[in-house]
């Protein structure tokens, strides 16, 4: 009977023992969920899901949110839209390059000073016959040329993108080297001087029968180019760079860069807004703060695109919007107020409570 009556005091002891432990989880708990609710508030909104901010469309880049339009029906073959941080392009899988690639420029973007670091990708969105590798480029002499240039990146995740190879093309090393890289000091130099925001889109022209490739068909193209508008000012133009070692730069009007690649560059912008044309610098030191860019002339001779239909429009955006939407990142979620985030966390808070009283039974 000892033995028993030992045997028994030792199950209650142990009962006991395990009763005090799991009060003393609940009343951790309890202590947790209390010290959530009083202190936690700016921690629990960061790790909510429903509270972040996704980053914004990427039909910002685009001036009015519309994006360029082929007008040339053979680019439109195996072109694909993709939105990345800092900037967009439509790429062709026929060239294997960008056919443009957007961004949109202001003062408070280019304020923001990223040290580069090279991170040159295949673009592994794309399927592998379409997109480029890394090894089309090796001993081809070619540059791998930015579209959208990574020093115009306002952070580490747009500066990583600008390194995909859906963002270049092959470009002759002296034209990427100086003459492109004294352009893009240029645009930034109006954005920065002059307090200027600045649309801007830069492709490659294909001209002629005969295009050079390299690598597993990464076509060469035969110039580059890029379009810039001040909204602002109104001021407008295009350099034109063929893509050689020559040094060669010219302004032109964005109604003869269009009629010259099939694409309507500013769909949202009048054909007598894209006839104007003025003096672009060509180096960053050209521009001065208090001095305005200086008109060139009105082209009447070039061919503008021919306008689109809002239908058009509305089929690119649902595009980059659809694009975007696949990798959970142009979607913004609502904010959930302060009263509801509390009342959330007590609900989870009592839940979990009623779970660890049912173990206690």
């Amino acid at each position: 009977m000892a033995q028993k009556s030992s045997a028994n005091s030792g199950l209650k002891l142990g009962k006991n023992v395990l009763k005090n432990s799991l009060v003393k989880i609940v009343l951790g708990v309890i202590a947790t969920g209390s010290f959530a609710i009083a202190f936690g508030q700016e921690k629990i909104a960061q790790y909510m899901p429903f509270t972040k901010t996704a980053n914004s469309s990427c039909l910002n880049q685009f001036y009015r949110s519309e994006p360029p339009f082929l007008t040339k029906a053979s680019l439109q073959k195996n072109s694909s839209a993709l939105c990345f941080n800092g900037f967009n392009v439509m790429y062709s899988g026929i060239s294997k390059t960008p056919l443009w690639s957007a961004e949109y420029l202001s003062p408070t973007r280019l304020s923001q000073k990223i040290k580069r670091e090279d991170s040159f990708h295949e673009e592994t969105r794309l399927s592998a016959s379409h997109r480029a590798s890394l090894s089309d480029y090796k001993g081809s002499g070619y540059d791998r040329g930015h579209m959208s240039p990574n020093a115009d990146m306002p952070d580490k995740q747009s500066q990583a993108d600008s390194f995909s190879l859906a963002n270049m093309v092959p470009q002759a090393p002296k034209n990427n080297q100086q003459v492109w890289r004294e352009l893009e000091e240029a645009t930034r130099a109006i954005v920065t001087k002059q307090k200027q925001d600045v649309y801007v889109v830069t492709g490659p022209v294909f001209s002629g029968q005969k295009l050079k490739t390299i690598g597993n068909g990464v076509i060469v193209p035969t110039a580059v180019f890029k379009a810039i508008y001040m909204p602002k000012s109104g001021k407008i133009g295009a350099y034109l760079a063929p893509n050689n070692n020559s040094l060669q730069v010219k302004v032109i009007s964005v109604c003869q860069l269009e009629e010259l690649v099939g694409i309507n560059i500013f769909p949202q912008l009048t054909e007598e807004q894209k006839r104007n044309t003025y003096k672009l610098p060509l180096k960053a030191t050209q521009v001065k703060a208090n001095q305005e860019i200086e008109y060139s002339h009105w082209d009447a001779e070039s061919q503008c695109a021919e306008a689109i239909s809002a239908e058009q429009l509305l089929a690119v955006q649902k595009q980059f919007q659809a694009e975007k939407s696949s990798l959970n990142a142009d979607v913004t979620l609502p904010n959930i107020d302060q009263h509801t985030q509390h009342a959330l966390v007590k609900q989870l808070t009592d839940a979990l409570l009623q779970y660890l009283m049912q173990l206690l039974k």
